[in-house]
């Protein structure tokens, strides 16, 4: 009989999962995974990792399968806060569902869970594995997306590797939501009609500002509009010696200066925002609100326009420098100079979108049909074929 640890983190989908997992014929064992308790980044009063691991506690009983919690505070601290605030504070925004899945669920508790003796793990991830099997027998990992388009997380995993791929199960990802809160129900499993989660992965109900200001300090600076007719945004009609040249200039970040518009505020830090934020300016007066569409955190300047469809949003190529690159199918991965049809997003829920990846030797070019609003540095890129994330990358 295989054994399988589950990651049962008190929600329903991983509930449900473990239920399956068992009903299927497999040696379940439960853990939950502790990931904060640090006081000296106060989160709120609320503690919802208990009622989380409590939850979790009874579903584990009610199916009749060994429970237990383990502490990862110190790695989650070391290897996603600290990563967190590090990127913030150069003006960068991480991803911390992509970091945590990388670097805590499908490494850390995997090896933990392996330790136990565990063939596989399993989360309650809306997503599907599929398996390639080779001329020589060997065995290629697909990572494909979840059958309900509402609730798909294969962006979240887009930096998995193909060996985290071979011990990893997602047994709701043929499900809808619905679906598995209707097993969850029938089974009178006691997580059927929780609510989903909001918050930082696994640190639970904190807003992110109040996150942030706990350790990067507050500064006063300038808020400054730029107007959508500034010479920043003249299409060029410049020509380019190569396609390469082409694609740098695309995907060069605009840089502006107080001088590009007119100061309409101030902010208490630029650290705090990001590409496309709308909250937090607190500047009235403007026609339509208000977009940050860039941050200078050396200067501590905010950069913003007004509109959704302020020209300074949008970009139609971003750049992934080569370590940085990722591919969840080395089998796909391209080498200098070659070229890929893909579908592409920038964040997860986002309609995939057509774009062409074009490999140089110092990293990847990731250039879309149509322009993308709020292509933010420090986010993940992810690439489709058809239903198959092959590959990811940090937005530089």
């Amino acid at each position: 009989m295989k054994k399988v640890v589950v990651g049962l983190s008190g929600g329903v989908d991983s509930s449900v999962a473990a239920y399956l997992l068992k009903e299927q014929g497999y040696e379940v064992i439960g853990l939950f995974m502790k990931n904060w308790h640090d006081d000296s980044v106060i989160i709120s009063d609320e503690c919802p990792w208990l009622e989380d691991s409590n939850d979790a506690l009874i579903v584990a009983e009610k199916l009749g399968i060994p429970f237990q919690t383990i502490d990862l505070s110190v790695e989650y601290k070391e290897r996603i806060v600290d990563y967190m605030f590090n990127e913030y504070e150069k003006g960068r925004t991480p991803n911390p569902d992509v970091l945590c899945n990388r670097e805590i669920k499908f490494d850390v508790f995997l090896k933990i869970a392996l330790q136990l003796g565990a063939d596989y793990v399993a989360t309650g991830h809306y997503c599907r594995k599929g398996t390639i099997i080779e001329e020589d027998g060997s065995e290629s990992y697909q990572l494909l997306a979840g059958v309900d388009e509402n609730k798909d997380q294969s962006y979240f995993l887009c930096q998995l590797s193909q060996q985290q791929l071979s011990k990893t199960l997602f047994h709701i990802g043929e499900l809808t939501k619905s679906q598995v809160r209707k097993i969850a129900a029938d089974n009178h499993l006691i997580t059927a009609d929780k609510k989903d989660s909001q918050g930082l992965c696994f640190i639970g109900k904190v807003r992110l500002p109040e996150f942030l200001q706990q350790k990067l300090k507050p500064k006063k600076g300038v808020i400054v509009e730029v107007p959508s007719t500034a010479s920043h945004f003249q299409e060029n009609g410049r020509g380019f010696h190569s396609k390469q040249e082409e694609l740098a200039f695309l995907a060069e970040k605009k840089e502006y200066s107080v001088s590009d518009g007119t100061v309409v505020g101030e902010h208490q830090g630029a650290h705090y925002f990001t590409i496309g934020q709308r909250k937090g300016l607190d500047v009235g007066g403007t026609k339509e609100p208000l977009f940050v569409i860039e941050t200078d955190v050396e200067n501590n300047i905010i950069f913003t326009g007004q509109g959704k469809s302020h020209p300074g949003l949008f970009r139609q190529t971003l750049f992934v420098k080569e370590d940085e690159v990722h591919w969840v199918r080395p089998d796909l991965s391209l080498k200098s100079d070659q070229t890929l049809e893909v579908q592409a997003r920038i964040r997860y829920r986002q309609p995939l979108q057509k774009a062409t990846l074009h490999k140089t030797t110092s990293g990847l070019y990731v250039d879309f049909e149509q322009k993308q609003s709020a292509i933010t540095e420090g986010q993940f890129v992810a690439w489709y074929l058809e239903d198959e994330l092959v590959g990811s990358g940090v937005i530089s």
